[in-house]
């Protein structure tokens, strides 16, 4: 009989713990998205190009591209070529390479040189939003990774820095646009 009164008592009180939650309620995602899918339908992106004069020759095409792909994984948004109810545009405005470490050389007829060599990226970006003009933004998003000229050239570890840097470029621009964190 005790045993019956214990399981009533906290059913009663697991009953009202749940409606006071339910009645408190806020929408999350998934993917960090405040977006409200019966308002905002569709998304575009402009082609970025790489406007800094440095990188490989397709490195606007490939983050224009990577982009569009982050969107529709993570949203529910439909991809049209123009007009979306969320649109990005902008260029790549910024690729260069930086010594970050110096090694010094024993020898006093060598030189010292880089220990680590910093690849940086900066892309500008326009983000409109049709339905909620107070979301729109213009603004600079940078990454960086760094390689070891001792062991490995530029060019061997290229592709895999700038898509290691545009992936988290593209984070970043999808928090600041969708998520608003």
């Amino acid at each position: 009989m005790t045993l019956i009164r214990s399981l009533k008592k906290r059913l009663g009180v697991f009953i009202i713990l749940a409606f006071s939650i339910q009645a408190c309620s806020v929408k999350y995602s998934f993917t960090g998205t405040n977006i409200d899918y019966n308002i905002t339908k569709t998304f575009s992106v402009e082609n970025f190009f790489n406007d800094s004069g440095g990188g490989p020759a397709n490195m606007g095409q490939l983050f224009t591209e990577s982009l569009k792909d982050f969107y529709q994984r993570n949203t529910q948004l439909e991809l049209v070529r123009s007009n979306g109810d969320l649109q990005l545009s902008g260029s790549i405005v910024r690729y260069n390479t930086a010594p970050q470490a110096s090694v010094t050389s024993t020898d006093p007829n060598v030189p010292d040189r880089a220990g680590q060599e910093r690849l940086t990226i900066v892309v500008e970006v326009e983000f409109i939003n049709l339905q909620n003009e107070e979301d729109n933004l213009k603004r600079s998003f940078s990454f960086f990774s760094d390689y070891n000229p001792r062991t490995t050239s530029l060019l061997q570890v290229e592709s895999t820095l700038i898509e290691e840097i545009f992936e988290n470029i593209i984070q970043d621009i999808f928090t600041a646009t969708v998520a608003n964190w």
